[in-house]
């Protein structure tokens, strides 16, 4: 039995694919379309899909969409009636989309999936999940545990904003809610706005920036802003918010709190931003240590999964885990609304269809039912060669076992390298088959990788790619970390005492301090957020930081996503072949294919 699983309309659009309840190809529409967080229907990713499994759209049993629209439009029109007169402006802006397509999604799914195979009967086919349920599903079906509580957090979905659910076998069950509009992930949205950083884009470099900063504001924020109860419950002071009816997150009375209007785009970041994200970083780790206290307390299971946007906040994922409230927790590498496309499939399946959930690995924590996420497109050295020979671009082929050696001997001569193989990653992260490679021994590597290769803010910090049997060498980590989804501490051993003036240095003037003897991996806190790799999940991977390895003596790259700031991972050899040209990278990886730049090359720096 087929079932496709399709998110759309709101943000990160995305389809996927699973045939008897095993995940067979999932990906994000903007990797096709190159749109960052594409909202508009995931044609292409469907396409994709489909043409992964060799199979029409008439051979799918059922097409599930992740939310329910009508539910939503209901959460619009009470939230203005509740807050009338106030708001007009925005009403006005958006009755006429919901009225012309929001509110007839049905008809719309319809009239764009009949685009891809005209003539097909959709009445039977499609179905619709709640969203909060399609977050749970990602995160419980394919997790490694029979029976584990499920917490799923995010701005909103239709009224929820933060579910509790237990999934047991086939079953998910709802145990609790929060709803709109008290919201943690809108809770946090609202500093990313006030710090000038984009909403459902720059959550995470709010989090980059939290340790340059310290908790000043924590006590402001919960005797004005939100109200904290034991359990972790927690319900937000609306007075100060502007997003349930205006254009924007926060208002004057929010300005009058802290001094300020909200940070322009673009312009200097001061210590104040720095001192802001650090304080509602605080709150959100609080807020989610309390809520996984008392259900793990009330409930009496010892295994958590977790979804929805807030749970890609890695540095509050590893305090949970350092917390050890749970025996295992596993979280959807796809957390985000491109993960609800998954979970609607996999709705559609065990609880519509009624089909049992078979888990033969369960309690091995390295093996889920994600494949590594390695669910999108593949591009075979046919195909690579002809672009290559198309463009006229030069090149070496090389046998595997040479291309590890050169991408390997490149890397220890501190050469920053692009690395493009096998399946693209599904969800927001790259784990080695789109990515960019460095040496984390250099103290240049993160400021010629942000600056002259990812053109993005100068404190954003860079993930180590570790191999699995060397974690506890470098990292005080227990567990696998396999999605990039846990911060942890680089081991005490392996920090530098810092300089007299590394300690008189304030602000961003502390970004290029080297802290570890992996100085471009360690932030400024002497975290890392970790992936380890496993040469089952990624055995080309796995080979080329173990040949790093007997090279530099250490078992870590440097990895991050193959684009630059503003576009979505590179998806198609072109696109990685225009990120390279366009860009510092010393060395380029294209399936089995070597390519250089010339010392008279020229490298454009484009403007985002």
């Amino acid at each position: 039995m087929w079932i496709l699983g399709i998110s759309a309309f709101y943000h990160d659009s995305a389809a996927a694919l699973i045939y008897e309840g095993e995940i067979i190809a999932a990906a994000q529409e903007e990797r096709f379309c190159r749109e960052k967080h594409y909202a508009g229907f995931p044609q292409q990713a469907i396409s994709y899909c489909l043409e992964e499994a060799g199979i029409s759209l008439a051979e799918v049993e059922s097409i599930v969409f992740y939310d329910k629209p009508f539910l939503k439009f209901e959460r619009l029109l009470e939230t203005y009636h509740a807050f009338a007169p106030s708001g007009f402006k925005s009403f006005a802006k958006a009755m006429p989309v919901w009225l012309k397509e929001k509110l007839f999604q049905k008809r719309l799914l319809k009239q764009h999936l009949s685009e891809l195979e005209p003539g097909l009967n959709l009445d039977e086919k499609l179905l619709f999940s709640e969203h909060h349920l399609s977050h749970a599903a990602s995160a419980f079906y394919p997790s490694p545990f029979d029976k584990a509580l499920i917490l799923t957090m995010d701005g909103v979905g239709e009224w929820t904003t933060t579910s509790v659910m237990l999934g047991e076998g086939r079953d998910i069950r709802p145990l609790k809610e929060i709803h709109f509009p008290h919201s943690l992930g809108l809770l946090y949205s609202a500093f990313t706005y006030y710090c000038g950083f984009k909403v459902n884009g720059g959550e995470y470099k709010l989090m980059g920036l939290a340790p340059y900063g310290e908790p000043v504001y924590v006590n402001t924020i919960k005797q004005h802003l939100v109200n904290i109860a034991e359990d972790g419950s927690f319900q937000l002071n609306m007075r100060y918010f502007n997003y349930c009816t205006g254009l924007t997150m926060t208002n004057h009375r929010f300005d009058k709190l802290f001094g300020r209007g909200p940070r322009q785009a673009e312009s200097a970041i001061t210590q104040m931003d720095m001192d802001l994200a650090r304080s509602i970083q605080a709150v959100t780790e609080e807020i989610i240590l309390k809520l996984a206290t008392s259900l793990r307390r009330e409930y009496e299971v010892d295994t958590l999964c977790l979804a929805g946007g807030v749970a890609l906040n890695s540095v509050a994922n590893g305090k949970l885990l350092a917390a050890k409230l749970y025996k295992d927790i596993w979280i959807q590498p796809a957390a985000g609304d491109a993960g609800g496309a998954l979970g609607a499939a996999l709705v559609g399946y065990h609880l519509h269809h009624q089909k049992p959930c078979r888990k033969p690995n369960a309690g091995d924590h390295a093996k889920d039912a994600m494949k590594g996420t390695y669910l999108g497109p593949a591009y075979d050295d046919e195909e690579i060669q002809s672009l290559l020979d198309k463009k006229g671009v030069s090149y070496s082929r090389l046998k595997q076992e040479e291309l590890i050696d050169t991408a390997a001997e490149a890397l220890a001569q501190n050469k920053v390298i692009g690395w493009f193989q096998g399946r693209m990653e599904f969800g927001p992260r790259a784990l080695g088959n789109r990515s960019i490679l460095g040496n984390p021994l250099s103290a240049e590597t993160q400021s010629v990788m942000n600056l002259k290769i990812k053109f993005r803010e100068s404190f954003r910090p860079f993930a180590p790619s570790v191999l699995c049997e060397d974690l506890g060498d470098y990292f005080e980590l227990d567990q696998h970390s396999p999605y990039m989804l846990l911060v942890a501490p680089v081991k005490s051993s392996l920090r530098c005492e810092p300089t007299r003036e590394d300690k008189e240095a304030t602000g961003l003037e502390r970004v290029n301090q080297a802290r570890s003897v992996l100085p471009a991996v360690t932030h400024i806190d002497y975290s890392a957020r970790i992936q380890t790799v496993d040469e089952r999940t990624n055995p080309l991977y796995y080979r080329l930081i173990s040949r790093f390895k007997s090279l530099s003596g250490h078992g870590v790259l440097v990895n991050t996503s193959f684009n630059v700031r503003g576009e979505p991972i590179v998806c198609r050899p072109q696109e990685a072949l225009n990120c390279f040209t366009n860009t510092a990278m010393d060395e380029l990886y294209l399936g089995r294919f070597r390519i250089t730049k010339s010392p008279s090359t020229p490298t454009s720096n484009p403007t985002h």
